[in-house]
C-alpha cells in the first residue's frame, strides 16, 4: 500500500500529471476553442432587421466583391509556385551542381534572403524601384516617359515574393543535391547519357519528394501573403482580413464575419494541400544507389553557348538579389536629404541613422522657421524604434524558448509513450496548427480573447492594454510548435537507448535520466530551434499586425510606420535613412545567428578538429613572424 502510494507521489508522476494538465489546457484553450469561435461567428450575424440570419455572410460573399480577394490569393500563389521554382532550382544548380565560375559569392548573394525577409525585404526592394526609389528616378531622369508607379500593385508583389521565397531552396533542395549519389551521375554519363539528360533522368526524380515539399510550402507561403501585398498596394486575404478585423458594424455589413468568413477559406485550402502532401509522403519514395556513396562532383557545360549563357544568367540573379542589400547598407550612412534624393553623396558619410539625434528646422506655411528637436534621430537614440526592436526581443525570445520547452517535454513524453494512444494523440495535438493558416490563428484570438467573461484565463481581456503582450506571445509558441516539434523529435532519435538503461540500471529517476543524459545531447539542436524561432519572431509582422496596439507594436511595425510618416510636420524627418539602418541592425542580427546554427553549429566533431588545428597553425605562424621581427629589431 505504501509502496503504490509513493510510487503515485514520485516527482516524476506529479511532472507527467502537470505536464498532461498543461497541454490539455493549451489545445482546448488556445488552439481549438478560439478557432471553433471563429468558424460559429459566420453563422451568428443578423440582418438589418436584427433577426439571426446565418447565410448572410456567404450570401454576401458570393454577390459582392469578397471572392476577388479569395481569386487574388490564389493567383498569387499559382503563379508564385511557378516563378519561385523556376528561380530556385536554377540557382541551387549554378551553385551545387554545375561549375560555374565564383560559384561561392553567387551562393552567398542568393541566400542573402535569408538574412532579412518580411517587411524589411519588401522595403528594401520599394527602396530601389518603388515611385521615388533610386532605379525608378533614374529611369525617370533618362526616360521622362515612364510610369513611376510601375512598381505596384500583383507584379510588384510577384517580383518581390520570387526572390523572397527562394531561401527554402537554398536550405532544403541544396541539401538534396549534396546528397545525390555521384555514382548514379556517373554511371549514366558512361552509358552515352548527355550531361542535361542527366539532370532530366537521374537528378531530378531523386529531388521529386523535396520539390513536392518545397511546391506546398511556396503555394501556402503565397495564399497567405501579408507584407508585399499591403505595402505593395494588392487585394489579398489577408490584409483584408486585418482590415476588416479592425473595422466596424457602423463601417460596413459585418465585418467580423467577414474576416472570420475569409480566415476559414484560408484555413480549408491549407487543410487540403497538407492531406495532399502527407498522402504523397506515405507512399514512400525509393532510390536505387550504390553500397559506397560518392560525393557529388560539379558538372561542366561542354556547349560553350550555353556556358556563356548560364554564366550570365547566375550573374544576373546575382545582381538582383545583392542591389537591394547593397544600396540599403550604402543609404544607411547617407543623410536625410541624399535619401530623400536618392542620390549618393559620398562626400558626406554620417552614423546619425544608427546613433545620435540633431534638431530639424523648416519653413511653415506662413513663412516662419520651426525646428523639431531631436527630429533627427538614430535607430539606436530614437523611442519609437528602441522601444520596438525592445518589445520584439522580449516577446520573440520568450515565445522561442516556451515553444522549445513544450517540444523537449512533450517530445521526451512521446518516445515513451511511442506504442501507445496517448503519445499519437499528444504529436498530433502539437501539430494541429500546421493545420491552420496563422492568420486564423491570431484572428481568431483578437475576438475569442477579447471578452472579460472567458473563465479559464481568470475572466482577464488578454486584448486590453498590456494583457495583449501576452496573447502575442501565445500566439507566437502555438504558431512554432509543429516546426520545433519535427525539428526537435529528429534530434531524440539520435540518443542510445543503452544510455537511458544504463542511468536506470544506477538508481537514476527518470526525471534525473532526462536532465542528466537526454538533454545534453539534444541540446544542439534545442539551441539550433531556439534560434531559428527568435530569427522568424524578431522580424514578424503578420501576427502582430493582427493584434495592433499600442501596447503592442512590435519592431516590424515600427519600421511600417517610418515609411507613412516620414517628414509629417516636420517629425520623423530621416525615416527613410533610419529604415534602411533598421534593416542592416536585422541583417547582422540574422546573419549571426544562422553562422551560430549552419556554420558552426552544423560542423561535426572532424570540421571542428581540424578548425582548431588551423587556428593553432595560424597564432603560431603569428607568433613566428612576431618574434623574427623583435629579433631584427634588437
Amino acid at each position: 500500500m505504501n509502496q503504490t502510494l509513493d510510487r503515485k507521489l514520485r516527482p516524476e508522476t506529479l511532472f507527467r500529471i502537470i505536464g498532461v494538465a498543461f497541454f490539455a489546457y493549451l489545445f482546448f484553450g488556445f488552439m481549438l476553442l478560439p478557432c471553433l469561435n471563429t468558424l460559429t461567428s459566420i453563422f451568428n450575424t443578423k440582418n438589418a432587421a436584427g433577426e439571426r440570419d446565418p447565410f448572410a455572410v456567404i450570401r454576401f460573399f458570393l454577390a459582392g466583391s469578397m471572392g476577388k480577394y479569395v481569386w487574388n490569393s490564389l493567383k498569387l500563389a499559382i503563379l508564385l509556385v511557378i516563378t519561385v521554382n523556376v528561380v530556385g532550382v536554377s540557382i541551387v544548380l549554378l551553385t551545387e551542381y554545375f561549375d560555374i565560375k565564383g560559384a561561392k559569392v553567387l551562393r552567398l548573394g542568393y541566400m542573402t534572403t535569408m538574412i532579412y525577409s518580411g517587411v524589411a525585404l519588401v522595403t528594401g526592394y520599394m527602396f530601389l524601384y518603388a515611385s521615388d526609389g533610386i532605379l525608378t528616378t533614374a529611369l525617370k531622369n533618362a526616360f521622362p516617359g515612364i510610369n513611376p508607379t510601375w512598381f505596384s500593385g500583383f507584379n510588384a508583389v510577384l517580383f518581390t515574393m520570387t526572390f523572397a521565397c527562394t531561401s527554402n531552396h537554398m536550405l532544403f533542395l541544396r541539401n538534396a543535391i549534396r546528397g545525390i549519389d555521384y555514382n548514379t551521375v556517373e554511371a549514366a554519363r558512361n552509358m552515352g547519357a548527355k550531361p542535361f539528360k542527366v539532370l532530366w533522368k537521374v537528378v531530378f526524380p531523386t529531388l521529386i519528394p523535396t520539390m513536392f515539399s518545397l511546391t506546398v510550402m511556396t503555394f501556402i507561403t503565397g495564399l497567405c501573403a501579408m507584407s508585399a501585398p499591403t505595402l505593395l498596394g494588392y487585394d489579398s486575404i489577408n490584409p483584408e482580413i486585418v482590415r476588416l478585423a479592425g473595422s466596424s458594424s457602423a463601417d460596413e455589413a459585418f465585418p467580423q464575419a467577414r474576416a472570420a468568413l475569409l480566415s476559414i477559406i484560408l484555413a480549408m485550402f491549407t487543410i487540403i494541400l497538407l492531406t495532399v502532401l502527407s498522402s504523397y509522403e506515405r507512399k514512400g519514395h525509393y532510390l536505387s544507389v550504390s553500397k559506397t556513396k560518392a560525393k557529388l562532383q560539379k558538372q561542366k557545360i561542354t556547349n560553350p553557348a550555353a556556358n556563356v549563357l548560364a554564366h550570365i544568367y547566375a550573374y544576373v540573379l546575382f545582381i538582383i538579389y545583392m542591389t537591394p542589400v547593397v544600396m540599403i547598407i550604402i543609404f544607411s550612412f547617407q543623410t536625410y536629404s541624399a535619401i530623400r534624393l536618392k542620390k549618393l553623396d559620398l562626400k558626406h558619410w554620417t552614423l546619425i541613422n544608427f546613433f545620435g539625434q540633431q534638431d530639424y528646422e523648416y519653413l511653415t506655411s506662413r513663412g516662419k522657421y520651426k525646428t523639431r528637436v531631436g527630429s533627427i534621430s538614430g535607430v539606436f537614440s530614437n523611442d519609437a524604434t528602441l522601444g520596438g526592436i525592445r518589445l520584439s526581443f522580449i516577446l520573440s525570445a520568450l515565445a522561442a524558448a516556451l515553444a522549445c520547452v513544450i517540444v523537449v517535454v512533450a517530445c521526451n513524453y512521446i518516445f515513451k509513450q511511442r506504442n501507445k494512444k496517448s503519445g499519437v494523440v499528444l504529436e498530433y495535438a502539437l501539430l494541429f496548427p500546421w493545420l491552420l493558416p496563422t492568420i486564423l490563428i491570431c484572428y481568431s484570438y483578437r475576438t475569442y480573447f477579447n471578452s472579460d467573461s472567458i473563465w479559464y484565463v481568470g475572466n482577464q481581456n488578454l486584448y486590453y492594454a498590456q494583457n495583449v503582450r501576452f496573447l502575442i506571445v501565445m500566439a507566437y509558441t502555438v504558431t512554432k510548435l509543429p516546426f520545433s516539434l519535427r525539428m526537435i523529435k529528429a534530434s531524440f532519435y539520435s540518443i542510445d537507448e543503452e544510455l537511458e538503461d544504463a542511468a536506470k540500471n544506477l538508481g537514476a529517476g527518470g526525471l534525473r535520466t532526462f536532465l542528466r543524459v537526454k538533454l545534453p545531447i539534444i541540446l544542439p539542436s534545442v539551441l539550433a530551434v531556439f534560434a531559428l524561432n527568435f530569427n522568424a519572431l524578431f522580424t514578424e509582422y503578420d501576427m502582430s499586425a493582427t493584434f495592433a496596439s499600442t501596447y503592442g507594436t512590435s519592431y516590424a511595425m515600427v519600421i511600417q510606420a517610418m515609411c507613412a510618416e516620414e517628414g509629417l510636420y516636420g517629425y520623423n524627418v530621416n525615416a527613410s535613412g533610419r529604415r534602411c539602418a533598421s534593416t542592416v541592425f536585422i541583417m547582422i542580427v540574422s546573419g549571426i545567428i544562422l553562422y551560430l546554427v549552419y556554420g558552426v553549429g552544423a560542423r561535426d566533431l572532424g570540421e571542428r578538429l581540424e578548425a582548431r588545428d588551423r587556428r593553432r597553425k595560424r597564432r603560431e605562424k603569428l607568433a613566428a613572424l612576431f618574434g623574427k621581427g623583435e629579433k631584427k629589431t634588437a
